[in-house]
């Protein structure tokens, strides 16, 4: 008699895809928000460390460090003179919670404002992660065409104004102005009070992730949302993953207090990470935008060394606005290029990229685009990944036969055929991506 018990049997329903196992990245990892590893400053929070668990490290036999559910007093005090010196944010530590990562942040929200059947507005491309979490809460993200400023403040409007005559109201609506993910863009000014205007109008909350905020090109950066607000229309949320160090695992959320008690009682962990906490206090609050200039500068060579070495390998093939910011480039493929297909042909060559539907609302108009981040492999490992995954220009006839043979091969199919249309468009997408990724000698 066997004594293994069958867990399939006991999950519950609604799961997501169980995970494979951990394999290591790829060398040419162009994936994730992962960052640059010669920039995390190592020594210094060392010192950070000693320094404060000298001083304060008996404060580790509490839950909470004695500063209570919301976090480590200082760090907090560091945030609150941050957001007032780079967003314009005035707030106090009592309207900040410290969060694990943004994504705990966004969770928490979640939690506490949505429900099944709820309807929350995106930017049409946006932070995979932040879509995909509604999505498995039985939640509608409903997404709002992009141009090169950010969301368009008209479509929203006409959107609004639809969802309206529906009777559904938007439960909040998820924006990333500054930096915006996958984009690249820093919404303007006048965008930003057009966006709370419409909030007013149709009277909903917006959720500000602002995570790559600090990491600019330059110091031309508008007010935060939050910061324009004249109420409590607004949660800010921002991270120190992408300006320290990923794996530390350290955000923070601000919000209206009547908000955030709600947010603190169903965060039931018992606390983010104490030393994590106390490190990036002691060291923020001497290294902070000193790290920040450098990093920036770091960035924004690896950016430099990637538009290079796309416009050499792949010409006109690749489109692309520059990003003002951040560690990413949402790049525009030819339309018949399926990026989740190329993407695994990709996989095969060592190579990691996010294709574009992962990052959209609906996947069509993101069918041919991809983003990759350059902000961990080294400015040599960058142009090596690029060049071993070579894209050219195809002639207009060569592209255009392909497809006739496609079209034509629907006229010998039969509905009990052993190929289905999908599974010849399959076939000869793999054709045309092949093609545009040979050798022109070949």
């Amino acid at each position: 008699m066997s004594t293994d018990i069958d867990y399939s049997s006991l999950m519950s329903s609604g799961l997501p895809a169980p995970a494979s196992k951990w394999q290591g990245f790829p060398k040419y990892n162009f994936i994730g928000g992962h960052n640059d590893r010669n920039s995390i400053p190592v020594d210094e929070m060392i010192s950070a460390v000693t320094n404060v668990l000298k001083r304060d490290g008996a404060s580790l036999a509490t839950y909470g460090m004695q500063h209570g559910p919301q976090g480590y007093k200082p760090l907090r005090e560091f945030i609150v003179s941050k957001l007032a010196r780079r967003s314009g944010i005035a707030t106090s530590i009592d309207n900040i919670l410290i969060t694990s990562g943004s994504g705990q942040a966004l969770n928490l929200v979640n939690t506490v404002l949505c429900e099944p059947g709820d309807t929350v507005l995106f930017e049409q491309f946006s932070y995979a992660s932040a879509i995909t979490r509604l999505r498995n809460m039985g939640v509608n993200p409903i997404g709002v065409p992009l141009d090169k400023h950010g969301m368009r403040m008209d479509l929203l409007e006409a959107k609004l104004v639809e969802l309206q005559s529906k009777s559904i109201k938007p439960k909040y609506l998820y924006v990333i102005p500054t930096v915006q993910n996958p984009g690249g863009s820093i919404m303007p000014e006048e965008n930003r009070l057009e966006l709370l205007r419409l909030a007013r109008k149709f009277d909903f909350p917006i959720f500000e992730d602002e995570c790559y905020a600090d990491l600019i090109w330059n110091s031309k950066r508008p007010s935060a949302l939050a910061a324009m607000d004249d109420g409590n229309r607004v949660i800010h949320c921002g991270s120190f993953s992408k300006t320290i160090a990923p794996a530390l695992r350290v955000g923070y959320l601000v919000a209206d207090w009547h908000l955030l008690s709600q947010v603190i009682a169903v965060k039931n962990d018992s606390g983010t990470g104490a030393l994590e906490q106390m490190m990036l206090a002691e060291y923020c609050s001497n290294h902070f935008d000193g790290h920040i200039d450098s990093l920036s500068k770091t960035l924004k060579d690896k950016l430099d060394t990637l538009v290079e070495a796309l416009q050499v390998h792949f010409g006109t093939s690749a489109e692309f606005e520059l990003p003002e910011g951040g560690i990413f480039l949402w790049i525009s493929l030819p339309k018949q290029v399926d990026t989740i297909r190329l993407g695994q042909l990709a996989a095969g060559e060592g190579i990691a990229l996010n294709p574009g539907p992962e990052w959209s609302t609906d996947q069509k108009p993101a069918s041919s685009k991809l983003r990759l981040c350059f902000g961990h492999p080294s400015q040599e490992t960058i142009e090596e990944g690029v060049q071993q995954n070579v894209f050219r220009e195809v002639d207009k006839i060569a592209v255009k036969g392909l497809l006739g043979m496609y079209f034509y091969s629907c006229l010998w199919l039969k509905p009990d055929g052993l190929q289905s249309p999908e599974d010849i468009g399959d076939v000869f997408s793999d054709l045309v991506i092949r093609s545009l990724s040979s050798d022109p000698s070949d």
